[in-house]
């Protein structure tokens, strides 16, 4: 299992052949980093899984970051499947309108 960290608030691991997870603080603060950690990760041997399980705490940016992630593996032609998102961001998706792109 190879590990990348993005900041001291957030981590982003490869955990299986198909998955990456992201765990702590995924806010403003770690936002910018954790888009660089989780970009390389997934991109790594066609990974399809997000894991957001061991996110603790979220914001705005945190959805953006999730949304960049999506949105760029989708413009590579690979599909990736967002597992166990936080409820906050659940909230904020559907308020933004945006959950559809993260289905």
């Amino acid at each position: 299992m190879t590990a990348a960290a993005a900041s001291a608030t957030v981590r982003v691991e490869d955990v299986s052949p198909d998955a990456v997870k992201v765990s702590g603080e995924l806010t403003f603060a770690s936002a910018a980093a954790a888009l660089d950690a989780i970009s390389l990760s997934v991109s790594r041997d066609g990974r399809q899984v997000l894991d957001l399980g061991g996110v603790t705490r979220t914001d705005s940016a945190g959805l953006a970051c999730v949304l960049a992630v999506v949105a760029s593996a989708a413009e590579q032609g690979r599909p990736l499947t967002v597992r166990h998102m936080p409820e906050g961001m659940q909230l904020l998706a559907r308020v933004c309108e945006v959950e559809g792109l993260l289905a």
